[in-house]
């Protein structure tokens, strides 16, 4: 594959898309929600190839595997996506200058966003979805894991485009490799924004790699506090919940948290965990605590190396503090501005932890599975962003566009 073609070709169907309307735009989308559901059994044949190549017991198997239901609730997320409105065009700010020059900001797309992400099939739907309401163009890099399930997914999305009168440029899927990663990282006056959703490592090496801007997403430690002044049904709940609803996604909880005065209660609030065999890597005062009363082949004792850990799997580790400013100095210390949570009933320890805990999201006596764009009622997310720079946390529509000046005059000079 020319990749430089394939560069070439998708910018110039990006500018194409600013002539279309939002409701051309939603007609699209409506027909691929339906082609979806059509073509389920061409989809799931791919992702059975390639489910075939992968060990059943991996939690990332859970990630790559599609089913009737998954693409039915994905194609039901397309839908979702159409009832939004659109991004595209929305003053800003507006102002007139005293010698009488209008001036305006819209938002505007970005252009071609390439997304770089691992064994999640769903991703290719999500985010062409969201590019196209938002009036981007994107080059999708799945990994070679999920290689045959894009593919199927990818050939869809043409024949709907196809169908519906639009460019087929507008979206295109690289090959499976690095070599068409690094094409991609360094595609300067094609690319306009890279968005990289996966673990630490694929972070690492696209920031590292990439001469297009880079939005940081995916990558999540995330921790829970249970203070001083916790509810024990409220943190055994939420515990659980955030550790085992998904373990092999980013807003899973990584690393708990317990004021040391707490730790007569550290068994009851784990007391539901075993049923997952989630195993414990505990520091020294959390392993007294446990042991005894949590399973001795899930109990084990933490190193240095397991806090600051993205798990992706059904295992944890737990930290003994003091108080609450240890806690936030601990998250300071090992967390990377994704989610971090608090169980108290204090409300002024809880204002202090939302204020001075530095992360996308933080949360008081809910747990860090709600980091969703859907949860958070943005729709469909692109990524959830663990930087500073333009959009932090769930990214939707809005996050996908920029903005430019407009400015209005009537043979007005500058003196």
């Amino acid at each position: 594959m020319d990749l430089t073609a394939v560069f070439k070709s998708v910018k110039a169907a990006s500018r194409s898309l600013n002539l279309v309307s939002d409701k051309k735009i939603n007609e699209v989308l409506l027909a691929l929600a339906d082609e979806v559901e059509k073509q389920s059994s061409r989809i799931l044949e791919g992702n059975a190839k390639d489910l075939a190549k992968k060990d059943p017991s991996d939690p990332m198997y859970d990630r790559l595997k599609l089913s009737e239901e998954r693409l039915k609730g994905i194609a039901d997320g397309i839908r979702d996506v159409v009832k939004l409105p659109s991004p595209i065009g929305r003053i800003i700010d507006e102002r007139v200058r005293p010698n009488g020059l209008n001036i305006k900001r819209i938002s505007v797309p970005f252009g071609v966003i390439g997304v770089i992400y691992e064994a999640r099939p769903n991703v290719s739907l999500d985010v062409f979805a969201l590019c196209l309401k938002s009036g981007n163009a994107c080059i999708l890099k799945g990994g070679t894991d999920a290689h045959e399930s894009n593919s199927a997914i990818v050939e869809i999305i043409h024949k709907v485009l196809e169908a519906q009168g639009l460019d087929t440029n507008v979206v295109a899927l690289m090959p499976a490799g690095r070599e068409a990663t690094g094409a991609l990282l360094t595609a300067r006056g094609y690319v306009d924004l890279i968005i990289p959703r996966g673990g630490a490592g694929l972070i690492r090496f696209v920031n590292d790699n990439a001469k297009v801007p880079v939005i940081e997403t995916g990558a999540g430690t995330c921790h829970t506090y249970f203070d001083t002044t916790g509810d024990i049904i409220k943190g055994k709940n939420i515990i659980f919940n955030a550790k085992t609803r998904r373990p092999s996604v980013c807003n899973t909880l990584d690393t708990v948290i317990i004021a040391e005065d707490r730790l007569k209660d550290l068994g009851q609030l784990c007391q539901d965990l075993p049923s997952k065999n989630v195993a414990i890597y505990a520091d020294e005062a959390a392993y007294k605590a446990l042991e005894g009363c949590y399973p001795a082949n899930l109990l084990n004792k933490a190193s240095e190396e397991d806090f600051g850990k993205e798990w992706l799997d059904y295992k944890m580790s737990i930290k003994t503090v003091k108080n609450v400013d240890e806690a936030i100095e601990f998250i300071q210390i090992y967390g990377n501005g994704h989610s971090e949570a608090i169980v108290a009933e204090c409300e002024a320890t809880c204002n202090k932890f939302l204020t001075l805990v530095d992360a996308a999201c933080v949360y008081a006596n809910a747990p860090t599975s709600f980091s969703d764009g859907g949860q958070f009622g943005l729709g469909a997310e692109i990524g959830i962003s663990t930087q500073k720079m333009h959009a932090r946390g769930p990214m939707g529509l809005e996050e996908l566009n920029s903005y430019k000046w407009i400015i209005t005059g009537n043979g007005q000079v500058r003196s």
